[in-house]
């Protein structure tokens, strides 16, 4: 049996699982099955609420992970380049790996207002030190004696850089892709929930304080279809054309 079907099973598994459990439980209100979800899931689709509140938290996801990932990996490549560089920012580095990120989006909000680039900014910063740490760690592993042989060979620091540094560091790239998009996620709902009046998050505070347990169900599961369809659309085959040259 393939490894796909396997999983179906495993899905459909867990959906009878649930459906049991919410027939059992017999409190639809506070524990819905799937197919009172799905109802809902539908019905918020069809008023529009569903898609637009969701294009809206993809968007601060995405220019959040954009920025984090940017200044991120140039910053991991400077700290695993240069031991001086390394010294002078290792300090602040585990200073914002251990900076709560509640207290980064609180902070965002008091200092700039409660404003789209307070927000995204606040994201950012929280998912920043992650991607540093990695790239860094992936730059030190790098083999040493392919970047002598390109110094050597005079390839110039644009062919260095695509032909020699991140085909080694495309592994480490690709877990700070998905622990980033994975925390993003999270960070963005109660970024939203603290201080926006749309998304997701904004949504689901609203439901939360509705008790309205079915459509904060349909949201996360709204959530959890986005995450999917970026993991087995896009960073799957990404994935496997960026390590084609292992083959």
């Amino acid at each position: 049996m393939s490894s796909l079907k396997i999983r179906l099973l495993s899905f459909l598994g867990l959906i009878v699982i649930w459906e049991l459990a919410a027939l059992l439980i017999a409190a639809p209100r506070i524990f819905p099955g799937p197919s009172a979800v799905a109802s809902l899931f539908m019905s918020e689709v069809q008023h529009g609420r569903l898609f637009h509140h969701l294009a809206i938290t993809m968007f601060r996801v995405a220019a959040s992970f954009a920025i984090a990932m940017a200044l991120g990996t140039a910053i991991g490549l400077a700290m695993g380049r240069s031991v001086v560089i390394n010294a002078l920012f290792d300090g602040w580095l585990i200073l914002f790996l251990n900076m709560p990120a509640l207290v980064v989006i609180i902070l965002a909000y008091v200092w700039f207002g409660l404003t789209e680039a307070a927000a995204i900014g606040a994201v950012a910063i929280n998912k920043i030190p992650s991607v540093i740490a990695t790239v860094r760690e992936g730059t030190r592993a790098m083999d040493r004696n392919l970047t002598e042989m390109a110094q050597v060979y005079r390839l110039g620091w644009r062919r260095t850089m695509t032909k020699v540094v991140m085909p080694q560091l495309t592994p480490y790239l690709l877990v700070s892709t998905r622990t980033g998009l994975s925390l993003i996620w999270k960070i963005v709902l109660v970024v939203e929930m603290l201080g926006r009046s749309d998304g997701v998050g904004f949504q689901i505070h609203t439901y939360f304080q509705l008790f309205d347990v079915g459509r904060i169900l349909a949201y996360s599961l709204a959530f959890i279809l986005v995450v999917q369809a970026i993991e087995w659309g896009l960073l799957i085959p990404i994935e496997r054309h960026l390590n084609r040259w292992r083959r």
